[in-house]
């Protein structure tokens, strides 16, 4: 199956030309219900794991009781393939698989309430025996870290900055320009009903909502903030990021076209992050073996 972005609703760089020196490709993932296997990038299906080597487990108590203590099996979330996915950079010496992790549980970090997320990578060529019986944690915390399993259909579009990160005239002209168009768009709401007609930067022209590998990140819920890599101080980049929603109420004009809003497709992975936002995870561009940073919109 195919699925297109619509083009949208307006040419950008027409309207703001400086604003090509900042586009970067995404590769969409447009996760949807399916039956994947192990050779597949996928969200929530069977890893491509090596039969002898240990599953990841998570360490931190899990609330009370025996059955909280001791270390708990990962909850396999996704993995991708450097084939199907333009915009997934290699990992360390050359990896080509990328697969994801986490505690479906929040018990993590400084507030003891947070999440944990797990990253591997791997030469997929250099797996022979495969581990069959994947261990699973036994229980969870929150039904929304228990992913559907989807096939991706992988499809890369451009993006622009997040609006809050564009600076100096650029900066103040999208502003603007974006502060009239919500002005007309309300106006339109309020005699017309056609307040959609008025496409804005920040939902429909900058940044492709849903599951996605590579390009801008949002920054909706703590605003722009600086993610620099712990180990040689170079500023991170977006690699993946795990979205509950494939569009959000006001970013319609995203909605693939072979799809309808009312196709049930808006929520396929069944993936809850925070408040029903996002996950974003960052890589160190100068060395991918350098940990990973995250970031919860």
């Amino acid at each position: 199956m195919r699925l297109t972005t619509p083009p949208r609703p307006l040419d950008v760089e027409a309207l703001f030309p400086e604003l090509a020196a900042h586009r970067r490709t995404t590769t969409r993932l447009h996760p949807r219900a399916g039956s994947p296997g192990v050779r597949d990038s996928h969200v929530g299906g069977p890893l491509l794991w090596p039969a002898d080597e240990p599953w990841p487990v998570c360490e931190a108590p899990h609330g009370r009781g025996p059955s909280a203590a001791g270390p708990r099996p990962l909850l396999a979330v996704a993995q991708l393939y450097g084939r199907d996915v333009p915009d997934l950079p290699a990992g360390p010496d050359g990896g080509d698989l990328l697969q994801v992790f986490w505690c479906p549980f929040d018990a993590h970090g400084p507030t003891g309430a947070g999440m944990y997320v797990h990253l591997r990578w791997r030469r997929a060529a250099e797996v022979r025996e495969v581990l069959t019986e994947q261990p699973a944690p036994g229980a969870v915390g929150f039904d929304g870290y228990v992913p559907s399993p989807c096939v991706l259909h992988p499809e890369q579009v451009a993006e622009y900055p997040y609006i809050e990160l564009l600076t100096g005239a650029l900066g103040e002209l999208v502003e603007e320009w974006e502060g009239a168009q919500e002005e007309a768009a309300y106006e339109a709401d309020e005699t017309e009903g056609d307040g959609d007609a008025f496409p804005s930067y920040q939902c429909d022209l900058s940044i492709a909502p849903g599951w996605k590998a590579g390009g801008h990140a949002a920054w909706n819920l703590t605003g722009p903030g600086t993610l620099d890599c712990r180990t040689c101080g170079s500023a991170t980049e977006l690699l993946l990021t795990v979205a509950t929603r494939e569009w959000q109420s006001d970013g319609t004009s995203w909605i693939p076209l072979e799809e309808r809003p009312e196709d049930q497709a808006q929520s396929p992975t069944g993936v809850v992050v925070g408040n029903h936002g996002k996950l974003n995870i960052f890589a160190c561009p100068q060395d991918p073996a350098h940990p990973h940073e995250f970031s919860v919109q």
